[in-house]
């Protein structure tokens, strides 16, 4: 075997035994106030990465492009309480009409 597979076989390993682990967890400390206030915090924090990462940066580079317009028309969208099929729309728009424009 080759050290991709070793190393495929060790991570399947690794993520099975946390998912046990997350399973074993006594219920009191997971109803915590603390404990549940973290775990509600924990995806806006990932997910906001997540958008600045792929949003400002190409290759590892800070970068000004269209997908700034298409983030800043998402966010108006939200602010108006839009349903989620015209903030997705209206941003990939916008920011084919910005690319399509600096191009």
């Amino acid at each position: 075997m080759t050290e991709i597979w070793w190393a495929v076989i060790g991570t399947s390993v690794i993520a099975f035994l946390l998912k046990y682990i997350g399973h074993s967890v006594p219920e009191k400390y997971l109803t915590n106030p603390r404990a549940l206030r973290i775990n509600t915090l924990i995806p806006i924090a990932l997910l906001s990465a997540l958008v600045a990462v792929q949003s400002f940066t190409e290759k590892s580079v800070l970068v000004i492009d269209q997908r700034i317009v298409g983030l800043g028309v998402a966010v108006i969208a939200l602010a108006l309480k839009a349903p989620f099929p015209v903030v997705v729309l209206g941003s990939a728009l916008a920011s084919a009409a910005t690319f399509n424009f600096l191009n």
